[in-house]
């Protein structure tokens, strides 16, 4: 048996989220079919992080074993001719029998894009999060940098996340506008449910003018997910990045993304 890691790229605007469900579309049932058709045996995968409905990736991670030898351009290509549109294989690459895409991660990053102005998007519809009011993007950077470091982030995490432990260590997070894009970029060794969500929806509150920026800190300390506000809209948000042990070199983060929008 060999172990492969995979990069992929999809968009989520179609599927139920990454994960395989019986009634459901899931990007890993396309994903498994694709590469069992090039294995002509059942493949199974196993990814980095399972990303909800509506939520894209420019930059995915599974590994999966094969008993049968391909070259890594028939892996990739083989398996694109047999994906939807949506999704796509990026690159192939050899890995250790112990490597594991979700346990052997180090960190994750995320992006989240919100559109800011006043007439609801066309084009970019499935890929932003429209807001119409003014955002304060200086304002919602100051509120995203008490988050930085290791915390307590109940307040941040669905009632549903079943994770065992609400610490997480945020190591990166910025917001930076762009003409009419304002964009969260966020960095953590592992990340909730609703986490990045649920962080864009309190700096969106922050950047509208409804809370002071010391807000996001008085969130944090409750560990009260009625406190936090709104859940972001998935559309907005994709995984970009899933960082290994560089002695692997696997070209697991995303170049340069920006949805399609006209910005300004």
């Amino acid at each position: 048996m060999t172990r492969l890691a995979l990069g992929l790229e999809y968009d989520g605007t179609s599927f139920s989220g990454w994960q395989s469900q019986p009634h459901a579309s899931g990007v890993q049932a396309a994903v498994e079919r694709a590469l069992s058709f090039v294995a002509n045996h059942h493949v199974e995968v196993t990814a980095a992080g399972r990303t909800d409905a509506g939520v894209h990736a420019a930059m995915q991670v599974v590994h999966f074993d094969s008993s049968v030898h391909r070259s890594l351009r028939s892996w990739v290509l083989g398996t694109n001719s047999k994906l939807p549109n949506s999704v796509s294989a990026l690159w192939a690459q050899p890995v250790p029998d112990s490597f594991h895409a979700r346990y052997s991660a180090i960190s994750r990053s995320y992006r989240y894009f919100i559109l800011n102005r006043g007439s609801r998007p066309a084009l970019s519809r499935h890929n932003v999060c429209w807001i119409k009011d003014e955002l304060d993007h200086e304002r919602m950077q100051a509120a995203a940098l008490m988050l930085l470091g290791e915390h307590d982030f109940t307040s941040f995490r669905a009632a549903e996340c079943q994770s065992r432990t609400p610490m997480r260590r945020l190591t990166e997070i910025k917001v930076q506008r762009r003409g009419e894009l304002i964009e969260l970029a966020v960095t953590a060794n592992a990340f909730l449910h609703h986490m990045v969500r649920n962080i864009a929806g309190v700096l969106i509150a922050v950047g509208q003018g409804k809370h002071a920026p010391q807000w996001v800190a008085e969130v944090l300390a409750a560990r009260d997910r009625t406190c936090a506000g709104i859940t972001a809209p998935a559309a907005g948000l994709y995984l970009v990045a899933v960082h290994y042990d560089p002695s692997l070199q696997l070209p697991s983060e995303a170049r340069a993304l920006t949805p399609l929008v006209a910005c300004r």
